[in-house]
């Protein structure tokens, strides 16, 4: 069938494009909502398991997570998501603590936020090439997103036996930043930013779209890669009776990584066992 005029202007027309590569507006991914969750009754959880899990960006399956460092129109790295959302109030940000034993006791404000990247408001001064005199110039603070390379992901495996089966749910996220100071640009660093309680930022993670690798008319959201486990990461830590301490701290070289292997183990066999006869 031949193409109409008017169709023809509706798909070439650049006004009626919503980005520089698209020929029709996309509104799917601003009507996303969180994907809902089974009910679950503490009666009904017979076994629990909660575990810290690290997820490192620079591994392919991750990197939609870390790019783009630079938005490309409204599509934002997970970090540039989640700071959107606290500075607008939607979401509430929380002290990363040593302790590990509370992520969620004391709330941060946005610019308790910006310390933590060291991209505060400055005062700083500079001479002035006329008269030769200091002045003072306040210099604005700038996020590095490009420095977040990790995120600790905090979530409880449990079994429901009203609909028996072993599921999981993330509790909260913890990025974490991997940078040089420059008080010491030989030492590599890093540093938990904030936590953020999951269940609080699905909303605003429901409507950011994930680049598609295999699909550019499929995009995902940020909630739909988490909700389905489209991520790869290890256990550093798991909930236990020495103040829930990490695994690198009662571990050495390969044992870390033969103990986070071993909780794997424990999990997947837990769930086997149930169904053995």
């Amino acid at each position: 069938m031949a193409q109409t005029s008017e169709d023809s202007t509706q798909t070439t027309d650049p006004s009626t494009w919503s980005g520089l590569d698209r020929i029709y507006t996309r509104q799917h991914i601003r009507d996303k909502k969180p994907l809902p969750y089974e009910h679950v009754r503490e009666a009904d959880v017979m076994w629990s398991k909660v575990v810290w899990r690290m997820v490192d960006y620079r591994e392919k399956m991750n990197q939609p997570l870390y790019y783009p460092t630079i938005a490309i129109g409204e599509r934002m790295s997970l970090i540039a998501v989640l700071l959107e959302a606290i500075e607008t109030g939607d979401l509430t940000a929380y002290m990363a603590s040593i302790e590990n034993i509370n992520e969620f006791k004391e709330p941060l404000t946005f610019e308790q936020v910006m310390t933590e990247f060291d991209a505060e408001d400055q005062m700083q001064q500079y001479e002035d090439l006329e008269t030769g005199q200091m002045i003072d110039t306040l210099v604005s603070g700038e996020v590095r997103s490009d420095e977040v390379l990790q995120l600790m992901v905090k979530e409880m495996w449990f079994f429901d036996k009203k609909r028996s089966v072993l599921d999981v749910r993330i509790i909260g996220l913890c990025p974490i930043r991997v940078y040089y100071s420059p008080d010491d640009p030989e030492n590599l660093r890093k540093k938990k930013l904030f936590w953020v309680k999951f269940d609080e930022a699905r909303p605003a993670l429901a409507q950011r779209e994930v680049f598609n690798t295999f699909n550019d008319s499929e995009r995902r959201s940020y909630d739909e890669i988490f909700h389905k486990r489209y991520f790869d990461g290890y256990i550093v830590q798991e909930a236990n009776v020495h103040n829930n301490r990490m695994i690198q701290e009662y571990t050495l070289g390969e044992q870390t990584l033969q103990e986070a292997e071993s909780i794997e183990e424990f999990i997947f066999r837990f769930e086997h066992d149930l169904w053995e006869f």
